[in-house]
Parts: C-alpha cells; sequence; structure tokens
C-alpha cells in the first residue's frame, strides 16, 4: 500500500509520503515515519499483488481512494475489503 499527498487544485499532484506491505493480518499499523498533515490523500492499494501471492487470479490490478484529513490529531483507519472482482472502503473507528 501506498500513501500520497495530493496537492493542488485538480489535475493534482500526487507526493509520495510511504509504502508498506501489509502483516499477517492484512494491516498496517504506522504507514508514515513523520507525523500527519491535514490536507487530502490518496492511498492506492496493490491488489493484482496481494491476488498473485495468495496464487489467485483478479479483475481488479489497483485500488484507490482519495480522502480529507481535517483533523491531523485523529486516528485514520481506512479499510479495503476487497474480493477478486469487487472491493469496498469505509472509514473505520
Amino acid at each position: 500500500m501506498s500513501l500520497w499527498r495530493l496537492e493542488g487544485a485538480p489535475p493534482q499532484r500526487a507526493d509520495p509520503q510511504g509504502t508498506r506491505e501489509t502483516d499477517a493480518d492484512g494491516r498496517i499499523g504506522d504507514l508514515l515515519d513523520a507525523p500527519l498533515v491535514a490536507g487530502a490523500y490518496r492511498l492506492t492499494f496493490d491488489v493484482a499483488g496481494y491476488f498473485k501471492r495468495r496464487g489467485e487470479k483478479a479483475f481488479l490490478s489497483r485500488v484507490t481512494v482519495d480522502f480529507e484529513v481535517a483533523d491531523a490529531k485523529r486516528r485514520y483507519h481506512i479499510p479495503l475489503l476487497v474480493s477478486p472482482y469487487a472491493c469496498s472502503s469505509y472509514r473505520g473507528s
């Protein structure tokens, strides 16, 4: 998974912030080495790589989720529920 900070009016410039692999539970504890700041962000999930490591084929190759961080002091949990042919995301608690 990669995190990008989006800046400027559309089309936005995407500056890389961090890349991590998920653990055995499919989670990443901290994606950044620095504090999060308010602003627009994009998470990019390598769905094809995930299914390839599992020995499965998938229709989806990459999923992106754009979101806004209003309060940088809060914790942001953004799960991605994925199957070979569909996905869903939401803001977790």
